[in-house]
Formats: structure tokens, sequence, C-alpha cells
């Protein structure tokens, strides 16, 4: 069953999916690149008072589960996530440079739906096909 978080005034269970690629499907999220990509997703989403309910990077694109407060839409959620991980990560492997002349590592757009169309098991178990074997509620694809 979903946990309930609560903020000053509210108690909500807002949870999506979301799905976005590299730019170019490049395979680009692996070894240091992935793991401070989780760290700076994370990061991103502790700042915005979201929660990871499950996560998976895969070499050319990212799964979340997250849960978010009622007063940050979805929009602004991804737009936070893509741009300052795409910001830091190019600051930090200047060897992207060669692969990202430009200044996004993320292709544009991305998939959102809510956890109500399908149950959040059934998302978990989905995101979890994707991991190998690390135990943790976010993953890296071995490559």
């Amino acid at each position: 069953m979903s946990r309930y978080r609560k903020g000053s005034h509210t108690v909500y269970d807002i949870q999506f999916h979301l799905v976005w690629t590299t730019k170019y499907r490049y395979r680009i999220l692996s070894g240091k690149i992935a793991h401070r990509a989780r760290e700076v997703l994370r990061t991103i989403c502790q700042e915005l008072d979201a929660a990871i309910v499950k996560g998976h990077l895969s070499q050319d694109h990212v799964h979340m589960m997250v849960s978010a407060p009622p007063h940050l839409s979805i929009s602004k959620l991804v737009q936070h996530l893509k741009g300052a991980s795409s910001r830091k990560i190019q600051m930090e492997f200047k060897e992207l440079k060669s692969k990202y002349w430009g200044k996004h590592i993320w292709a544009r757009g991305y998939f959102c739906a809510t956890v109500g169309a399908v149950t959040d098991q059934q998302i978990k178990d989905y995101i979890e096909n994707h991991k190998e074997d690390e135990n943790e509620d976010f993953t890296i694809e071995r490559g």
C-alpha cells in the first residue's frame, strides 16, 4: 500500500512514473558518470521535497518513480531534474563535450504517467526487472 507524505497543511500521495533519454540515445550513463548522475538526481529531489520511490539508470535512459508534493508541478520537477543534472554532469565530465557540443545531455521531452493507471507494485516490478545485482532503490545498469 502507498505511504502518505505530509506537508505543513497537506497529507498527500502523489506519485509519477518518469522516463527520459539521453540526447541521440548515446549510451553514456555508465561508470562514474552514472554514479554521479544518480547522486545529482537524488540531491535535486531532496531539495524539491520530492522522494524517489524507485529508480533505475540504464545506459541511455532514466526511469524514476517519484512522490512529489502538491505544490510542485511535474513539468517543474522534470525541468529541474534534467536541467541541473545536465549542467553538473557536463561541468564535471569534460569528455562529454565531444559528444554534446551544445548544453544538453538529455533529449527533449519525457514520459510521465501518474501512478494509478497501473499499481505502484507493477511499476516497481517493471523498474526492478532492469537491475542486475544491486539491492538499492535507485540502481545503475551494468554494461
